[in-house]
Parts: structure tokens; C-alpha cells; sequence
């Protein structure tokens, strides 16, 4: 358990999923039902009427869960399954799913991140790098710095020839409010190593734009 929140576990049998067990902390799902409660009274509801009636703890369950990733150490996930192997071609998992809030409106951004790494002396389990972007999505984030942090965590933990990481996703503080430009998507890149070759980045460019699968 960190920051009083108790673990969220997750038994992951495959990507693109895996299963997961919530397990909430009593004591800040209370504290955060009370704050939302207000909430709704503010906005000119009745938080006592039947339809809300148990919405601010089911809010307090949602934001917890939400932003569990503040309790995940995503290194000590790709080090749960390093191997050593001699491989040094390049390894791509594309279209991982992203649910991330953004934390200027705190509404979400939805899309997909494409990861590769070209390993030296080290691959990871597969799994772990799904895991590793969501143990970051899952905080308050916005999608420059989570670019960015997924970069780092691969190369610094697994000291690979290079990463390189793109997001794709859809604002909905874009699309609800503000602009509100329902079809615009934002597109994020980051970079180490290898990658920084032209040549490099566009095999791997092209690579996540086929249909190969």
C-alpha cells in the first residue's frame, strides 16, 4: 500500500487485457464521497434524491481507480520480467489502449501508444509494456509529459540500443468545452538512442501505420 490507497492488482494473461480486482482504501473513499456530495449541491442538485443518492461514492471508487497508477512502480514492472537474449532487432507493441485524465480539466483523453525498443543484452515479457503505460496513463497526466515517461522508464531501465514512443488520442476537454472540435486528434512522439536515425524512426513509423495484423 502507498500513499494510504490500497494496491489495485492485476492478473495479466495476455495483452491486449487483463483481468483486474479493485480494492479500495474505506477511509478516502469516505473523505472523497463527502467532497463530492458538495459537489453535486454546488452544481444545483439534490444529492438526496434516489439517482444520486450513491453517486458520490461511486465517483470516490471511480477517481481512485482512475488514478491508481501513482501507486504502481512501473520499473519494478519491466524488471519482474527481464531476460537476458541477444536479440537487437527491433521490438514494437502498438495500439495499447490509453485512458488517462487530463489534469488541467481532469476529464479524459482516450487513444492508443505505440512503443518500440531495440534491446541490448535485455528483452522485457511483452505484457510489462502495456502495463508500464498504463501504470503512467493512470495518473493525472497530459500527453506530452506521459510521452515522454514512458520513454524514460524503458531506457532507463532496460538500457535498450533506443526507444521510441507515440501516442494518439482524443481530448475530451477539446471536445466538451473550450474548442469543442469533436474529430481532432493529438499526436505525441519521444525518442532515445537509435531512434533519433532517420532511417530507424521511419521503419519504425512505418511499421505502426501497416496493417501487418
Amino acid at each position: 500500500m502507498k500513499n494510504g490507497k490500497d494496491d489495485f492488482n492485476h492478473h495479466d494473461e495476455g495483452y491486449p487485457g487483463y483481468e483486474k480486482i479493485d480494492r479500495y482504501n474505506p477511509e478516502i473513499i469516505d473523505s472523497l464521497a463527502s467532497k463530492y456530495k458538495v459537489i453535486l449541491e454546488e452544481v444545483g442538485e439534490d444529492p438526496s434524491r434516489e439517482g444520486l443518492l450513491k453517486t458520490p461514492v461511486r465517483v470516490a471508487k471511480a477517481m481512485q481507480y482512475l488514478t491508481h497508477g501513482y501507486d504502481l512502480d512501473p520499473a519494478e514492472i519491466l524488471k519482474s520480467a527481464m531476460f537476458e537474449e541477444e536479440h537487437k532487432q527491433m521490438v514494437i507493441v502498438k495500439d495499447i489502449e490509453i485512458y488517462s485524465l487530463c489534469e488541467h480539466h481532469l476529464l479524459p483523453f482516450i487513444g492508443k501508444a505505440h512503443v518500440a525498443y531495440i534491446p541490448n543484452g535485455y528483452i522485457v515479457g511483452l505484457s510489462k509494456i502495456p502495463r508500464v503505460v498504463d501504470a503512467f496513463s493512470r495518473r493525472l497526466q497530459v500527453q506530452e509529459r506521459l510521452t515522454n515517461q514512458i520513454r524514460d522508464c524503458m531506457q532507463d531501465t532496460l538500457s535498450p540500443i533506443g526507444v521510441a514512443v507515440v501516442i494518439e488520442a482524443s481530448h475530451l476537454c477539446m471536445q466538451m468545452r473550450g474548442i469543442q472540435k469533436q474529430n481532432s486528434v493529438t499526436t505525441t512522439s519521444a525518442f532515445s538512442g537509435e531512434f533519433f536515425k532517420k532511417e530507424t524512426r521511419s521503419e519504425f513509423i512505418d511499421l505502426i501505420a501497416s496493417k501487418l495484423h
